[in-house]
């Protein structure tokens, strides 16, 4: 367990119907068991695909400090590039409404028509990292 997330060392369906492994990655649903090695890979390079879509979309953010960078790279990480490319979230970024942002990060907690606590507990710590300085 690292960062406080576990992983999956076999795939799964996440809540939103997609097959996954390790921290989150997609996956075909007979790949083989991973290791935590393996996990942290996919975990970095998905990261990266997810910066490099968060600030072509909100190239913004490259002049914000690094919490607000690292809050909307969650986001895109988790509900990927497409979801940011159309979101009013992308709207407010882009304008550097800060509240704003944090209001519609809010509105991404529903999973099958319902809270999941979850999505509402990873929100609410990136809006705590968006409204940072640092």
């Amino acid at each position: 367990m690292k960062r406080g997330i576990e992983i999956t060392a076999i795939p799964y369906i996440c809540p939103a119907g997609f097959w996954t492994i390790g921290y989150g990655h997609f996956c075909d649903p007979k790949h083989p068991p991973i290791t935590e090695a393996e996990a942290e890979a996919y975990l970095a390079r998905d990261l990266q695909t997810a910066l490099a879509a968060t600030l072509r979309y909100c190239p913004v953010l490259a002049t914000e400090p690094e919490s607000r960078i690292a809050t909307i790279v969650d986001f895109t990480f988790n509900l990927g590039a497409g979801r940011l490319q159309t979101s009013t979230l992308r709207r407010r970024i882009n304008q550097r409404d800060w509240s704003a942002a944090a209001t519609e990060l809010r509105r991404w907690v529903y999973g099958g028509g319902k809270v999941l606590p979850g999505l509402f507990a990873r929100r609410e710590a990136e809006i705590s990292l968006l409204d940072t300085k640092v």
